[in-house]
This record gives C-alpha cells, sequence and structure tokens, in this order.
C-alpha cells in the first residue's frame, strides 16, 4: 500500500490507535502527480489505475505507467497552447477516461483545474467564467455541453479544447517533462459548491489534499492493494477526488469508471458492478434505493465486499434492506466539498444505522450553540472543527476569490460547517440538517431528516422531503412532500396513514401537519433534495395550515 509511505506505521490495532498515531507525514513540495503516480508507474509499471468502459461497449485499462506517459505529453500540449502556472481551466469531461490524464497533466505544470458537471447550462457556465477569470475550457463534445458552452463564450477569447485535441496530443507531444517545484500551499484544484442556498463558492484546495483522502480510502473504504473501487460520482463533483483518484491509488486500489450517457438503470449499475468484480462501492443514498428496487438475485455480486455511503445521510431503512440483501454493512462518511472525510464509520467502528460515526484522524470535530459553546450530550449543535492548532488535513484553504465569505466559516478558532448534529453517548455523531432546513415548531426545533426516515419505512413512500411552512399559530409547521412508490394512489386516506404512522413512531410535533404529492422532488444537479426551493415556491403560493389541493395530488391538514 504506497499510503503506508506517508504513514509513521503501516497497521493499527484499534480506532484509539488510528485516531494517535495515523497523521500523513507531509513531505515539502508534495505533487501527487509526479510523487505518487510516477514513482508507481517507474516501481510497478504495469499496475492498473483505471478499468473504464461506457454504455457503447468501449472498455479500457490504463496502467499507471499509460497515466505518467500520457500526462506528460498532455501537459506539453497545454503549455504550447498558452496555459502556464496559476491559470485556471474549467473543465466539463462527464467520467471520460481523459479527465484523469488531465487532472495528473495539470499538476505537474501547476494549471488549475476546476471539474464542472456536464449538466450545467450557458448561465451558470458564464457566471463559473467570470468568477474563476477563465480563459481556457475543456471538454468532452457531446453536442449539447457544447452548445451551451458557446452560448456562454460568446464572442470573447476564450479558447476551447476539446477531447479529441487532448487524444491527438498524447499521440504527438512528448512526455518528457521538467519539474518546477510547487509549494504545499499552491492551489492544486478548485470546486464550486453545488449553491443549494446561494450563490456557489470556489473551494480552492491545496498540493497536499490528496494526502488527506488518505483518511477517505484507506481507513473508511477500508481499501487495500487488489481492490476495485467504484465511486459513482461524475467527475465535476468533489466527490469523485474523494473515490476516484487520489485516496484510491494511494491505497493501492484500482479505479472503476463506468462512463454513462443514457438514462442510467439499476440494471446498468449492477450489471458493472457484476461484469467487471468490483469489490467496493460507493455512493449516495438515492443510487442505494435504486439497487433495492431490484431483483438482485439476477446479479452475481461476490466479489463486492463494501459499500460505503456518502452525499447525504443514511436512512436506517436503506441501511437494514441492503444487509439483508447483500450482507453489508453500509458504512457511511461525512464531509463536504471543503473538506476531506471527517466522521465516519470505518473497520473499528460497528456502524449504527443512520449515524455518521465518529471522527476521521487529525479532525477535533466539535458541536457549538449560537454563541460558540460546546452543547451536552445530546443536544443539537454546529458540526465545527477545531483549528486552533492548524489546519487538518484535507481542509480547503478558503474560497477562491472570497475573503469575506472564507472569514465568514473561518471564525474564533473553528471551521463551521453549517451542518448540525447531536453526539449520543457513546460517541457517535447523527446528523440532523442544514441550518437553515431545522424546523422551529411550537418551540422544538425538528430534523427533516429525523422525519424523512420515519415516512420512508411506509412502503407508499418513494421519495420525501420535509420542510417547515409558515404557520401563524406554531410559526412553522411541518410538511412532507412525497413522491408515492407504484400502485399507490394520493388520496386523503393515504395522507391520514402517513400522519398515523409519523405519530406512532416519533414525537406527535414531528408528525407533518401538510403532506403534499408530486411526481418528482426538486435535485441540485449533484443530486440533493433542494429545500430551500420547495420552501420558495410555498412561500410564493403563500401556502397556509388549510386543505391544499395541487396537480400533482392532494394535501390535508387534520387537526386532531
Amino acid at each position: 500500500m504506497f499510503a503506508s509511505r506517508f504513514l509513521s506505521k503501516p497497521h493499527f490495532d484499534s480506532y484509539a490507535d488510528y485516531l494517535q498515531n495515523a497523521h500523513p507525514i507531509v513531505p515539502d513540495n508534495f505533487n501527487f502527480a509526479y510523487d505518487v503516480v510516477d514513482v508507481i508507474a517507474r516501481e510497478t509499471p504495469d499496475k492498473v489505475a483505471i478499468i473504464w468502459c461506457n454504455d457503447d461497449g468501449e472498455r479500457h485499462e490504463f496502467t499507471f505507467s499509460d497515466l505518467s506517459r500520457m500526462s506528460g505529453s498532455v501537459a506539453n500540449f497545454l503549455t504550447s497552447r498558452g496555459l502556464r502556472r496559476g491559470d485556471t481551466v474549467l473543465l466539463f469531461l462527464r467520467r471520460r477516461w481523459e479527465y484523469w490524464i488531465i487532472m495528473m497533466a495539470m499538476h505537474k505544470v501547476g494549471i488549475i483545474p476546476i471539474p464542472s458537471t456536464n449538466q450545467l447550462k450557458a448561465e451558470d457556465i458564464k457566471y463559473r467564467i467570470d468568477t474563476a477569470d477563465v480563459h481556457t475550457i475543456i471538454a468532452f463534445d457531446d453536442g449539447a455541453v457544447i452548445n451551451e458552452i458557446n452560448t456562454a463564450v460568446g464572442d470573447s477569447q476564450i479558447q476551447v479544447i476539446t477531447c479529441d485535441e487532448i487524444d491527438n496530443a498524447i499521440k504527438t507531444h512528448p512526455s518528457e517533462i521538467t519539474r518546477i517545484p510547487n509549494e504545499n500551499t499552491d492551489t492544486m484544484v478548485i470546486y464550486f459548491t453545488s449553491g443549494t442556498t446561494n450563490l456557489p463558492k470556489m473551494v480552492a484546495h491545496n498540493y497536499i489534499y490528496p494526502l488527506g483522502h488518505i483518511n477517505t480510502a484507506v481507513f473508511w473504504q477500508r481499501l487495500t492493494d487488489g481492490d476495485i473501487h467504484f465511486t459513482l460520482s461524475e467527475s465535476g463533483w468533489a466527490k469523485c477526488s474523494w473515490g476516484k483518484m487520489y485516496g484510491q491509488w494511494l491505497a493501492g486500489a484500482t479505479v472503476f469508471v463506468f462512463d454513462f450517457s443514457r438514462l442510467f438503470t439499476a440494471h446498468d449499475l449492477l450489471h458493472a458492478i457484476s461484469e467487471n468484480h468490483v469489490t467496493s462501492f460507493c455512493a449516495p443514498p438515492t443510487a442505494y434505493k435504486m439497487i433495492l428496487h431490484a431483483d438482485l438475485s439476477k446479479y452475481d455480486l461476490s466479489a463486492l465486499k463494501k459499500a460505503d455511503i456518502a452525499g447525504e445521510a443514511l436512512n436506517p431503512e436503506v441501511y437494514e434492506r441492503f444487509l439483508d440483501a447483500t450482507g453489508i454493512k453500509l458504512r457511511e462518511g461525512f464531509g463536504q466539498t471543503e473538506t476531506c472525510v471527517m466522521l465516519f464509520n470505518n473497520e473499528w467502528i460497528e456502524p449504527k444505522p443512520g449515524s455518521m460515526g465518529m471522527p476521521a484522524c487529525g479532525w477535533d470535530v466539535q458541536l457549538l450553540d449560537e454563541k460558540g459553546r460546546p452543547v451536552p450530550t445530546g443536544s443539537v449543535g454546529e458540526v465545527c472543527v477545531n483549528i486552533e492548532n492548524g489546519k487538518p488535513i484535507g481542509l480547503f484553504q478558503g474560497y477562491h476569490n472570497g475573503e469575506k465569505q472564507t472569514a465568514a466559516v473561518y471564525r474564533d478558532g473553528f471551521y463551521h460547517t453549517g451542518d448540525v448534529a447531536y453526539r449520543d453517548a457513546d460517541g457517535y455523531f447523527w446528523f440532523v440538517g442544514r441550518n437553515d432546513d431545522l424546523i422551529k415548531t411550537s418551540g422544538y426545533r425538528v430534523s427533516p431528516f429525523e422525519v424523512e426516515s420515519v415516512l420512508l419505512e411506509h412502503p407508499a413512500v418513494r421519495e420525501v422531503a420535509v420542510t417547515g411552512i409558515s404557520d401563524p399559530a406554531r410559526g412553522m409547521a411541518v410538511k412532507a412532500t412525497v413522491v408515492l412508490n407504484q400502485y399507490f394512489q394520493p388520496t386523503d386516506v393515504l395522507v391520514r396513514q402517513l400522519q398515523d404512522h409519523v405519530r406512532t413512531r416519533t414525537a406527535s410535533y414531528k408528525c407533518p401537519r401538510i403532506i403534499e404529492f408530486v411526481d418528482s422532488l426538486p435535485m441540485t444537479i449533484s443530486g440533493k433534495i433542494r429545500r430551500a426551493l420547495i420552501r420558495r415556491l410555498d412561500s410564493a403560493k403563500k401556502t397556509l395550515i388549510t386543505p391544499i389541493k395541487n396537480t400533482m395530488g392532494i394535501g390535508k391538514e387534520e387537526e386532531k
């Protein structure tokens, strides 16, 4: 395992041993492309780094020797196109294999990639161009995204480089390159946040960021030499860095990539896992829900030994059903675009279904109240990271060109995540929600996630979002926006059944006083529920605590 070169010892005996002794050793002028990829290429040139396939039947394997050689050629090509250290470049590469080559090439010469999802529209792209001072875009020409890019670029001088040009550069440009040392504090990569409540911010990570993902891959995902790991994320999201590159290669694993362009189905996913002997899988809860709606007996999942979940909190119902179906315990991990994994369920932590687990090594996670004071066990507080003795490896430098935004989250010796949770008597952390998502009703604070988890236990409920809605008597009332499973009808009787289901399983004040049935929930392009949009739409409709009808279904408030 290559990661052992950056640790004080190769093995740890317990969570306490790990927590105390697994701090990475950080070399001066560390550069992942040179000091990990190129070194592995020299020592084990035939070791497979990537297994890539797509839904057209193409399949390729790339060794570390391939990555080293190709990234050198692309680095020389990019500099020939006028790009220099510190320049920012938007990438729209979906899950194309060129993404990994381009990322390593840019790390080698100090160009700053800004990975971006192909789902962005022209207005989104123009915002990113202006905000990040971008003058080059690299994209896979799938038709739609190039049209959006061309609209955003207009008649400006921004150059657009296609994957075809990258492919040609790999064949024609020399791979030898002279290393110019970077500083560890130089910006290596920038990710835009998903912007669920505000305009997206630019999260800047430095050159030691990959070492923070030793926690992610070695100690959370439990990867070792010989593992084939599959993280579902597209390259435009930070989760790709979490699951498809840095930590996995440090752990000695091969990264599996499925580049699907058409409508994605459970069959596609399960077939890919089966046919490619995937041993480890990581995805958000929505993917596991999709899997659980399929007939798993049709697929050979015998190679799969490890499964993890991130992106949104894990509903206990999903945990139990997946365990029953596969015998595998889902291990939840928590972090943000701004961090690596900071809370997790690793090999020494027995998962409690729905819990985020315990802190990763180097992350002093505390729960604070509105005045910055630690909250007692069982009480809700904001998830904060103590940085008085320095930032943990993997915590972002700050928001690029966003000094005020950075100061708002780095204050009083802590990084403030904006997420709220509580810690139980055993030291496990439990996600409650975003600060803005908490519902304050009749003097109580209600976690949307908790009510959603209860509702998902009902056979009628396929998906649900719980939000607060204005109520003159209570301040806010609890509302559930529900997508039904097949064969269930949106009736007043079902509304009462769902309300009774919640009342019998949790405190009565948490019961949804309004239930609205819809065909689908609004999602961000990263697959997270847009509760803020639901609140805004309800506010615009001036929905009150009265019986409501809508084109998607029927909701009725009941006073008992």
